[in-house]
């Protein structure tokens, strides 16, 4: 049997759902997030309230009825659980593509364990076919621009503004090779926020949607 790419995206953020116990769930962004919302709707008489990525996600989720938290105000979470642009075997992930980058990256930081729900279009050998999505200070648009042509890539300004002010510059035809080493040393550059690479805090567990059904993978597994 057959599925669209929103079917198995829908299946996949269900699934996600057995990983919630009670407390607070953090949430990420997208498509496949939105799924996760509303699902999570179903059951918001069993957890305390989320933590939201985005604005546009607290939105959703409030739009729910599900109360959303300010991160400073809270301890950390159990669990976050959002999609991503592509991910490896390893759970290392390139996300970004809806410009929530920085607060995904924080959200999930804050979290025991970071839950990627995905479809199986996302499941790659090598992190890189995607643009890289890399937030970046206003000022220091150019000067990054520069510094990421040095590392073999070809940047991109979307036409976008993060939800704090910054900018985007997508990044073309990068070899990542080494997804750590790279996400390190992108954020390194001045001016940069954070990077769509998530290596270093990788995903813990994977559930990527297929024809087959469901499939879960979990790190180091």
């Amino acid at each position: 049997m057959s599925f669209t790419q929103d079917e198995l995206k829908k299946q996949v953020a269900y699934a996600a759902i057995d990983y919630v116990k009670s407390g607070i769930i953090g949430v990420g962004t997208g498509s496949t997030a939105n799924y996760f919302i509303d699902a999570l709707s179903e059951i918001k008489n069993k957890i305390d309230g989320a933590v939201a990525s985005s604005e546009t996600t607290a939105e959703r989720l409030r739009s729910h009825g599900i109360e959303v938290f300010d991160l400073n105000d809270i301890n950390g979470m159990d669990i976050y659980v959002d999609g991503a642009d592509e991910i490896t075997e390893h759970m290392h992930m390139l996300k970004g593509g809806g410009g929530a980058l920085t607060r995904e990256k924080i959200v999930a930081a804050n979290a025991k364990e970071f839950i990627c729900i995905c479809d199986e279009s996302k499941y790659v050998p090598i992190l890189g076919k995607f643009p890289l999505p890399i937030e970046v200070l206003p000022m220091a648009k150019s000067y990054v621009a520069r510094e990421l042509t040095k590392l073999g890539g070809q940047p991109q300004l979307r036409d976008f503004t993060t939800d704090n002010g910054n900018l985007i510059l997508d990044v073309h035809e990068l070899k990542i090779k080494d997804p750590i080493e790279m996400e390190i040393k992108i954020n390194q550059i001045v001016g940069v926020v954070t990077n769509g690479l998530f290596a270093v805090r990788p995903a813990n567990i994977l559930l990527l949607a297929t024809s087959d059904g469901v499939k879960t993978i979990k790190k180091d597994a």
